[in-house]
């Protein structure tokens, strides 16, 4: 599934948008009205498809031309979409192609998945880089994320911080339900280091940390944990929580006995590090951002 119609800084990527174009051996449907090159065109309703119970928005967006902004693929690939029943508008399935909606409003999902149809929404993934501050600013002159963003108009979010010290995946955007949902403990959201630790690693390490650790906070507790990797006095070790309380990985395996030298977030939720260079961003695609509202219950 291709990314969303937008460049990193926000701006429209002409190369993305769908175009309309006619459907072969699909008679009375596809066809352009003489006089409205590339406009968005009137359709008889009876040839486009079945009825359904969803009210047109008066003055709104052809559903079909919100999917290809999207991301969801060509014109004419989301009218298959649409004719084969597998988009919803409000929990409504909608099988006609020349439907109206409002994409700032509704809520539209295709395969059960929520599409992001405002475009002026943005996702990001971040590979955050060690001795840098999770802010937009400091007093004291050190580095923050700021100077990696670049010259964005838009207020984003960081979903999950990350300690000056700690490196790997964030998350960034201005979609406020989303981030405040990620970032709830209520919605139990994993988050997934790779830590170089102090060894030997004990045979039940993993068994104590699923159980808990007492920290001056509280009782913390891995919902994973294995060994990837022993190497004379130090191992690399893979731990999963979906809590985000301040230095917990690193105070929960100094606690166990085996203090961190360094801590990498490789996943938040459904969303993976991957190759993406330190310093770098790229925009998450339409499929990913369908998985962290299914991940939220958005």
């Amino acid at each position: 599934m291709s990314t969303r119609g937008r460049d990193l800084r926000g701006r429209a990527n002409p190369g993305r948008q769908g175009t309309d174009r006619a459907i072969p051996g699909q008679q009375g449907a596809g066809r352009a009205i003489p006089g409205q090159q590339g406009a968005d065109r009137d359709w008889p309703e009876e040839d486009f498809g079945e009825r359904d119970g969803l009210t047109d928005v008066p003055g709104g967006v052809r559903l079909q031309k919100v999917l290809a902004a999207a991301g969801v693929g060509s014109r004419r690939h989301c009218e298959e979409l649409i004719g084969a029943g597998r988009v919803e508008v409000d929990g409504e399935t909608v099988r006609r192609f020349g439907a109206r909606v409002d994409p700032e409003e509704q809520v539209i999902r295709v395969d059960g998945k929520r599409i992001p149809s405002r475009q002026d929404q943005v996702y990001l993934a971040f590979n955050k880089p060690p001795k840098v501050l999770t802010a937009m600013s400091d007093d004291r002159g050190r580095r923050t994320i700021t100077e990696f963003l670049g010259d964005r108009a838009e207020r984003l979010f960081h979903i999950g911080r990350l300690d000056y010290d700690t490196e790997g995946l964030m998350l960034l955007t201005n979609d406020g339900e989303l981030a405040h949902r990620l970032a709830h403990p209520s919605y139990g959201v994993f988050k997934t280091y790779l830590a170089d630790v102090q060894g030997p690693i004990p045979k039940d390490l993993g068994r104590r940390l699923a159980t808990g650790v007492e920290l001056a906070d509280g009782v913390a507790t891995a919902d994973k944990f294995r060994v990837i990797e022993r190497s004379g006095s130090r191992a690399l070790v893979e731990i999963t929580l979906h809590e985000g309380r301040k230095h917990i990985v690193r105070r929960m395996l100094a606690e166990a006995g085996h203090p961190v030298s360094r801590l990498v977030r490789t996943d938040v939720g459904p969303i993976r590090l991957g190759n993406l260079r330190p310093g770098t961003t790229r925009e998450l695609t339409t499929a990913e951002i369908g998985e962290l509202y299914a991940a939220v219950a958005l």
